[in-house]
């Protein structure tokens, strides 16, 4: 069963912000608790963790601006 890993609100006014850069590959391996990107907000840049373990599929683009609650990758258990 796949999890979404969706562009989180790190702020009360948050709408969208920048996925900064990807810590992992596409393919690669990720353990739930694992830095797995960078999200640039207006105010600040922050790691976000892997919601569960598996193998990662990214969907999302570095550099690219995303709504809170896009999805930018899927974790195969």
């Amino acid at each position: 069963m796949a999890t979404e890993v969706k562009f989180p609100k790190i702020g009360f006014s948050m709408d969208e912000g920048v996925l900064a850069e990807w810590y992992v590959s596409d393919g690669a391996t990720v353990s739930e608790g694992q830095s797995i990107y960078g999200l640039e907000s207006e105010k600040s840049v922050q790691e976000v963790e892997s919601p569960a373990s598996g193998v990662i599929k990214l969907i999302g683009k570095a550099g690219e601006t995303y709504s809170v609650g896009d999805v930018i990758a899927t974790i195969e258990s």
